[in-house]
């Protein structure tokens, strides 16, 4: 089988899709599914997470300092076989850049409930607690889905 490629996209790239990027990639075989990160916008393209990202990661056991900030692009649709984004805004900022209904399938809000994931950067390391719990939720069923899709992720 061809390895799950999955993206996890918000605007910045550096608070909540490098979260969900490190939890998601905790909970998977790497021979069986690569998982990355970006940004709608280019703000912070090469930069490191957002220190509270990190701190809240790694006091769940996490490490993801060493991940740097990239903008999605249009070919990240050929690369992946999922595109999981934060918020609605997310959503539609991808959706624009599809060339057709197949690259607009790849694209699903992470939320099953379809709300946003709260953007903790202007505030308090509580905010960041409340979206890594919401980001492991929605892991925790991407792989109960990859599982019962494949068997063995």
């Amino acid at each position: 089988m061809e390895q799950m490629k999955i993206l996890m996209v918000c605007l910045g790239n550096i608070c909540r899709s490098p979260l969900a990027q490190g939890i998601l990639e905790s909970k998977v075989n790497p021979s069986k599914c690569f998982v990355d990160s970006a940004g709608t916008a280019a703000y912070h393209t090469g930069n490191a997470p957002d220190p509270r990202s990190i701190a809240v990661a790694k006091q769940n056991g996490i490490d993801i300092q060493n991940q740097k900030a990239r903008q999605f692009r249009k070919e990240d649709f050929q690369t992946f076989t999922c595109i999981y984004v934060m918020d609605t805004n997310n959503y539609r900022d991808v959706i624009a850049l599809a060339s057709d209904e197949k690259e607009k399938g790849k694209v699903q809000l992470i939320l099953e409930s379809g709300e946003d994931v709260p953007d903790p950067y202007y505030g308090g390391k509580e905010g960041f607690q409340t979206c890594f719990e919401l980001l492991e939720e929605a892991c925790n069923r991407i792989i109960r889905n990859l599982d019962h899709a494949a068997n063995g992720f």
